[in-house]
């Protein structure tokens, strides 16, 4: 998605936070002019305004006067120290472990029906998409609480000293932010996210957002804050990783044992995660592929992680594996998104089928017929729901709506109450703050003693 920021924006801030790092330089004793009252701000904004006709440079110009530097945002964009050593072993123990595996299987269970979607239209697979949004965001929990438009523009306008100058790149994505905010009709002020200016569950650049988002629901809005509504953000992934080539149903790597030969080595490690070599030509240079790898027909790179003081791993890595790069490009944050993703795949397979909602039926066994009761026993058709949930199929009976709901991506649940014989079932869709009782039409009129 953009170039690794301290490798992953979703690390916590003490582990990327590099000693000597300093904010932009100031003349001693000058004080940071406020963004509204600086001329570069104003010179962007007038620029921004003429380049995008939708934007009005009086909105643009209000909306950077509310921007403020955020000295966080200026350091943990700083590498780490020179000579820190990279540790594959410890940085896949920071993923890949007991809670976040737990969670990943609870949103791959909540959004079953948008990962089959997405797998169905783009050919990337759940284990993938619930592999990066694990890694990225531990499944919602970690999506970062700076204001995008004070990362962004701390990042835009006061791009700290000692490393390369990556203003302009920010400045594109502070127009990306107001473009996208403009256009969904939302206050850019409320936007939260990293760092470093990524969104939401799949923690997408806003230029990023602009160019590859999905409203995967149809609800009209590109909707990545909510843990629980995970739709967006799977079509999204899904179509972001296709736009940058991945194949459906090439494997992500190989297993391969590396030359002996340091020379031989070296030459294979030269063009890093590009796949560059043929089954053949690594053969030809000593490398050892896994059978599978031995049968690939496409080109292969040989891919080395370190483990700190221990020797390095090593995979061969597809064309598919070079796509997941590009979501963060790097080795280590692609082989710990496979490895999440395939140990959360490996707990949903063991679990048992998602219980759908009760069937019921009258008392004769013919089919009930459905109307919301309220909880003092007054009931409604069943249209009334249609104010609460947008775009609604037809409902028939409580199964109807709950396979709706878990359809979009939500989780829902039907428990029949005790003592009714069926007649009466609440229905649960907590994102959508729905708690309910579905009564049959006999039980409605009992009630309202007709």
């Amino acid at each position: 998605m953009r170039p690794a920021l301290c490798l992953l924006l979703s690390i916590a801030a003490s582990a990327c936070l590099p000693a000597q790092a300093q904010s932009a330089p100031r003349a001693v004793g000058a004080e940071r002019l406020p963004y509204s009252q600086r001329e570069e701000v104003q010179r962007f904004a007038e620029g921004l305004a003429a380049r995008r006709p939708g934007l009005d440079a009086a909105w643009v110009r209000e909306q950077l006067g509310q921007a403020r530097y955020v000295p966080a945002a200026a350091q943990l964009i700083m590498p780490p120290p020179v000579g820190t050593a990279k540790n594959w072993a410890a940085y896949r123990a920071r993923f890949v472990e007991r809670e976040r595996i737990a969670a990943g299987a609870a949103f791959w269970r909540a959004n079953q029906s948008w990962l089959n979607l997405a797998e169905a239209r783009w050919g990337v697979p759940a284990e993938i998409i619930v592999g990066i949004v694990g890694v990225e965001t531990f499944y919602g929990r970690v999506m970062g609480n700076f204001r995008a438009i004070d990362a962004l523009a701390t990042l835009s306008f006061d791009f700290p000293t000692g490393r390369s100058d990556r203003s302009p790149f920010f400045r594109e994505q502070l127009e990306e932010l107001l473009v996208w905010t403009r256009r969904e009709g939302s206050d850019p002020q409320t936007v939260r996210g990293s760092f470093a200016g990524a969104v939401g569950l799949p923690q997408f650049m806003p230029g990023s957002i602009n160019r590859y988002a999905v409203d995967f629901d149809n609800n009209g809005h590109i909707d990545f804050m909510k843990p629980a509504q995970g739709a967006d953000a799977i079509g999204s992934i899904a179509r972001y990783l296709a736009a940058f080539g991945w194949q459906p149903g090439l494997p992500t790597h190989y297993r391969v044992t590396p030359p002996a030969a340091l020379a031989d080595r070296a030459v294979l490690l030269v063009p890093d995660i590009v796949p560059s070599f043929s089954a053949a030509q690594l053969a030809e240079r000593g490398a050892e592929l896994s059978a599978e790898g031995r049968e690939h027909r496409g080109l292969l790179a040989l891919v080395e992680v370190h483990n700190g003081g221990a020797s390095p791993s090593y995979v061969a890595g597809t064309s598919n594996f070079y796509a997941l790069t590009r979501y963060n490009w790097s080795s280590y944050y692609a082989l710990a998104v496979i490895d999440l993703g395939n140990e959360v795949a490996k707990v949903v397979a063991s679990l048992p089928a998602a219980a759908g909602p009760p069937t019921v039926t009258s008392p004769g066994g013919a089919p009930a017929s459905w109307r919301l009761m309220a909880r003092h026993g007054a009931c409604d058709e069943l249209d009334a729901l249609r104010v609460k949930v947008a775009d609604l199929a037809a409902i028939g009976d409580p199964q109807d709506f709950v396979q709706q709901m878990r359809d979009r991506g939500h989780e829902a649940s039907a428990e029949v109450f005790p003592g009714t014989e069926g007649r009466a079932v609440s229905v649960k869709v907590p994102v959508l703050e729905i708690d309910l009782v579905f009564a049959t039409r006999g039980l409605c009129e009992k009630a309202s003693g007709h």
